[in-house]
């Protein structure tokens, strides 16, 4: 089962063991977050939101805060001036951990698998 979810004004295709990068949460390593804004649940029988789906969560886990790879900006009038501008953007890496459809299925991510080992202690 897999769902669409909101998460920082972007929407991600997610299901039970995906690692994502996001925009920066304001929360701790290792804490759990939970997403409300499903719009999509798919799997065996797929439900549409309208717009989201009703009762429907997504639960993971914050497993790193950092920083992008540098971006170089070069800004340049012909023939006056050069300006060199660097630019890092912040950065959250999801595990998820749980989809919920709403209707009492839950995907839970398997406890035994390589994602899981190096993340959940």
């Amino acid at each position: 089962m897999y769902g669409i979810v909101e998460i920082g004004g972007h929407q991600y295709s997610v299901k039970s063991g995906d690692v994502l990068d996001v925009e920066k949460l304001e929360s701790e390593v290792g804490s759990t977050v939970s997403f409300d804004k499903v719009y999509f649940i798919g799997g065996d029988s797929p439900k549409v939101g309208a717009p989201v789906v009703s009762g429907a969560q997504i639960t993971a886990k914050i497993i790193r805060q950092g920083k992008g790879d540098k971006l170089i900006v070069f800004k340049r009038a012909p023939g006056k001036w050069r300006r060199k501008n660097g630019h890092r953007q912040l950065f959250t890496s999801l595990l998820i951990t749980s989809v919920k459809d709403g209707a009492g299925k839950v995907s839970e991510i398997d406890k035994a698998s390589k994602e899981a080992q190096k993340y959940l202690k």
